[in-house]
């Protein structure tokens, strides 16, 4: 069962797991589009979720320069 994150109302959307791995290594799934890794473990993997989402909360225009992004090849 899913609940509401702190601050949130009314109908729980659906999450998808942002942790996914590929060739034994583990990356995660932003909301902006972008997938950032590789780790060498899941728990690796939870910890950079965590330093991202401090990093987003700290710098609130990198979300749409990210978003901006996130569709383009270098």
């Amino acid at each position: 069962m899913q609940y509401n994150r702190n601050g949130e109302l009314g109908h729980v959307p659906s999450r998808s797991d942002r942790i996914f791995q590929q060739q034994n290594y583990f990356y995660y799934h932003t909301r902006e589009g972008i997938d950032i890794g590789p780790f060498d473990s899941e728990e690796d993997a939870k910890k950079g979720i965590c330093e991202f989402i401090e990093f987003m909360q700290a710098s609130p225009d990198m979300s749409a320069t990210l978003s901006h992004y996130s569709g383009k090849v270098a």
